[in-house]
């Protein structure tokens, strides 16, 4: 089979290792892949926002099956484009990527479903947002309500800084378009977990549950990342927790689609919150997390181009998504200066040190350069550690980081701590 994986992160460096263990590969291309992804197939100088091209693109090279990494093709329609050429990809529709394309949609979607969330409200205006804001007991949560490269939330400590936000946001367009409209919602206290589930549009199958670390300093300070480590599986999440977010949450989301007459096709993932109340869900994403994905794929106990296999034959049902028992722990390793502003261009070095089958490096911000490998983005490396143990997998992970190194490279140091 030959595979299209359009995308250039950590994410699809670790979707592209899973694809590439599968007999039934024959060739691999990724749109626009890193230097991680170049080892595993051909890289292919097309973004991941240009649709036009990568249609073409499928087409010209007959690609068998289209995988999509981020969230920005699928709201822009990737899906709807390819399956109006005749080609096979796996990506939600259009229709339904409002529930990460819109922050506020998504939330009608809840508040009308009965789906456990925050309080919360959505507005256009500057003023009443500030009013309402003004009503909340802070810490008050800010979204903007479209996609911000997981930079689009902020918790204001008082009611100045929700102001100051809110200004930041709608009036100075931090995010652009994405940020005229904004959530405000109420502070949930509890756990942060991830939940990832696989839908052919006629049933949908549990793929594991991960964490997050989304602040850039030990500790949980600074500013919001789009992540800064993961674990998995949860280690605090009980069967018992998992089920009731089950039948609380995930039914209640597929059965809501249903009655909206919307067929969801591809992995959705939960971002959750287990609050006194149980599970509450803070977002959904139309796609495999990132930094999640690199502590989910390496449990999985199945060929990964075969559950997209499944999914594209809407055969979901039969398919077994069995996980392995393994502890999974990842570092990012990012750019001194993320996530505002940091250089690029530095060369990487000790990559060749980390062969061992325990420890996995998954490329996100990097490019070749004259053969070697550069930085060239804010989140560089992702160190995975894996171990019968949470502990285990954690060391292994930070005894791999100080054989890596480049100029100005941050890391937290208590990611699974």
């Amino acid at each position: 089979m030959k595979v299209l994986l359009i995308g250039s992160g950590g994410r699809e460096h670790a979707l592209a290792w899973g694809m590439a263990q599968s007999p039934k590969l024959s060739k691999l291309f990724i749109a626009p892949g890193n230097a991680g992804t170049a080892q595993l197939g051909e890289n292919v100088p097309i973004s991941a926002e240009n649709l036009s091209e990568l249609a073409q693109f499928a087409r010209t090279e007959k690609i068998d099956l289209t995988v999509v990494g981020p969230e920005a093709p699928i709201v822009a329609g990737i899906r709807d484009l390819f399956e109006r050429e005749n080609l096979k990809i796996i990506a939600p529709t259009q229709r339904t990527s409002f529930l990460e394309g819109s922050k506020v949609h998504a939330k009608a979607f809840m508040e009308k479903h009965g789906i456990p969330t925050a309080r919360h409200a959505s507005f256009e205006s500057f003023e009443r947002a500030v009013t309402f804001a003004r009503t909340m007991q802070p810490p008050i949560v800010i979204k903007a309500d479209g996609l911000a490269a997981g930079k689009g939330v902020a918790i204001a400590q008082s009611h100045a800084e929700a102001e100051q936000v809110l200004r930041e946001f709608m009036i100075a367009k931090r995010f652009g378009a994405a940020s005229q409209r904004v959530v405000v919602e109420e502070f949930l206290a509890g756990k942060e977990f991830s939940l990832f589930v696989a839908s052919d549009g006629v049933s949908w199958k549990l793929l594991g549950t991960a964490q997050d670390y989304k602040r850039l300093l030990d500790g949980d300070r600074g500013p919001n990342t789009g992540g800064m480590g993961s674990i998995s599986p949860v280690p605090w999440l009980t069967e018992k927790m998992l089920d009731e977010t089950v039948s609380k949450i995930v039914a209640p989301t597929f059965e809501a689609l249903r009655n909206e007459n919307l067929s969801y096709e591809g992995i959705l993932y939960f971002g959750l919150i287990w609050t006194e109340r149980g599970p509450c869900v803070l977002e959904y994403n139309v796609r495999f997390g990132d930094p999640e994905t690199q502590v989910l794929v390496p449990r999985f106990n199945f060929d990964l181009l075969e559950l997209y296999l499944a999914i594209a034959e809407r055969r979901l049902e039969s398919f077994e998504t069995q996980l392995k028992p393994l502890s999974a722990v990842c570092v990012v390793l990012a750019s001194g200066g993320y996530p505002e502003h940091y250089e690029k261009g530095f060369v990487v070095e000790g990559l060749e040190a980390l062969k061992g089958e325990r420890v996995l490096v998954f490329h996100a911000g990097t490019a070749l350069k004259d053969s070697a490998v550069v930085t060239s983005g804010g989140r560089v490396l992702n160190v995975v550690g894996l171990g019968a143990s949470v502990n285990e997998a954690r060391e292994r992970a930070y005894t791999a980081i100080p054989k890596i190194s480049f100029q100005r490279m941050h890391y937290r140091r208590d990611i699974a701590a």
